[in-house]
């Protein structure tokens, strides 16, 4: 009998890769091979300059995964190459799985966003103040148990949920609630511990029965209970210019909730999936979940429930980072244009998660252009002459030509020409406004991002050509 265990067994995970390869090769093949190696280069730029060990992409466009990609090395010793089969820690974006549960009992008649938290748990701080929905939007006030970028000696140590709340719960809020908006990882362990009393179940085991199995994200894994098998990424870490160092595991309890998943790219693309088609919610409840918080004065948050809300290569993107010890992800998803991109990397406190996801973004709008390739060189060259203070004046309409006066030219020159060559220039947006055709670039420096925007006239010339910080 135990031979025969052992041969399902092999049987078993041969059958997995079988099925993990054809995954990534059915996904690879909806690509053009060009778009492809942008994606990569985008990539392995990243980490180039990182120095970040590796990363893992999953890339959707209408509605359906049509790339994935691991680079670099999973683990440094022994030397292991990343695969895209592999899981790894997404950190905070696990807090929009925790609205999306708190969702689902609101959509059960169980509890109300604006239920107020002392209905569930009466002995935090103006409990009967702060409502659930405060929770979710980062307006309750309750200050956060993590705001640190590395792990405390008391977070190797396990920990409650009760311990925290005990901790961090009880003493003055930061704010009045709804008055201003501070991130906090101790409102989404309280948000956890009230959908576990509601539900009756543990939260990963809601989720698993209510989210992951309908969409078959199969490799979802709590890394609050245990850290990452052999078989996925060893976490880094590093000081300032230092070497690459196994990053410390945060103590059992000190995730819940606020950021305790890992999962492969694949997997997080279905959830992204699932937003786009609004699989699992109630069309109601997209509208709660990626509706803008506001503070009672009327002010933006940008924020949602556990997503971030802004506009990206002209496009309406929810999206959402994430971080804890070792890893660092980016989730993006323009729900309205289907499309989505997925970044995971495996050392903490770096950008190269972010560079990749928001540099692979504008890929994937540029390429519905045909003009782009030529009206793209032409931008680069313009931008050049005004590094140099000078431009092609035969390009340009008469007034764009008056813009462009002496003065001008010299502060153009003043400001950019110390920037140097872009490390990437890329089209993010086109469309149309007065007649002309508007073109949007975006400037990648080492430092620095500029927007870049040109109006063109029906004979061809330029009557505008603009340059400012993107914000």
């Amino acid at each position: 009998m135990p031979e025969a265990r052992g041969l399902l067994s092999r049987f078993v995970i041969i059958a997995v890769i079988v099925v993990s390869l054809l995954s990534v090769a059915n996904a690879q093949s909806d690509l053009l091979p060009e778009l492809r190696d942008k994606i990569d280069k985008v990539a392995t730029d990243a980490l180039a300059r990182s120095g970040v060990p590796s990363a893992s992409i999953a890339v959707v466009s209408d509605g359906k995964i049509v790339y994935l990609k691991a680079y670099g090395s999973a683990r440094l010793d022994p030397q292991t190459p990343a695969t895209s089969g592999m899981r790894y820690s997404i950190g905070s974006i696990s807090k929009q799985f925790t609205a999306v549960a708190m969702l689902l009992l609101q959509e059960q008649g169980k509890l109300s966003l604006d239920d107020k938290v002392g209905k569930f748990i009466p002995d935090l701080t103006r409990a009967n103040e702060v409502t659930i929905r405060q929770l979710l939007s980062h307006t309750s006030g309750y200050q956060d148990y993590w705001p640190q970028d590395y792990v405390m000696p008391m977070m190797l140590q396990p920990v409650t949920a009760a311990k925290i709340l005990e901790m961090w719960a009880r003493k003055p809020l930061d704010f009045d609630p709804g008055t201003k908006w501070q991130y906090s990882n101790t409102n989404y362990v309280i948000a956890g511990v009230i959908i576990e009393k509601v539900s009756g179940k543990p939260l990963l085991q809601f989720l698993k029965e209510k989210v992951f199995a309908p969409l078959g994200m199969a490799s979802v894994a709590n890394i609050d209970e245990k850290k990452l098998g052999d078989t996925d990424p060893t976490g880094y870490m590093r000081y300032a210019l230092g070497p690459l160092r196994v990053a410390p595991k945060e103590g059992p309890g000190w995730l819940f909730a606020a950021g305790e998943l890992a999962m492969t790219a694949e997997d997080l693309a279905k959830w992204n999936i699932s937003i786009m088609d609004q699989k699992l919610l109630r069309p109601a409840s997209y509208r709660e979940l990626e509706r803008e918080a506001q503070l009672n004065n009327g002010l933006g948050t940008r924020y949602g429930l556990g997503v971030s809300l802004a506009t990206e290569a002209g496009h309406r993107a929810v999206s959402h980072g994430g971080e804890v010890s070792g890893f660092v992800s980016e989730s993006v998803v323009f729900p309205d244009d289907r499309v989505s991109v997925v970044a995971l990397t495996n050392q903490d406190a770096s950008s190269a998660a972010g560079d990749i996801a928001h540099g692979i973004v504008p890929l994937l709008f540029g390429t519905s252009d045909p003009a782009t390739p030529e009206k793209l060189e032409q931008a680069k060259k313009i931008f050049d002459g005004l590094q140099h203070g000078k431009i092609d004046r035969s390009l340009f309409s008469d007034n764009a030509n008056a813009y462009f006066s002496e003065q001008a030219l010299q502060d153009f020159a003043t400001g950019l020409s110390p920037l140097g060559t872009p490390k990437q220039f890329t089209q993010v947006r086109q469309g149309l406004r007065g007649g002309m055709i508007l073109r949007v670039y975006l400037l990648r420096f080492e430092k620095q991002t500029l927007r870049a925007w040109s109006y063109e006239l029906p004979n061809g010339k330029l009557e505008q050509f603009q340059i400012a910080v993107q914000n």
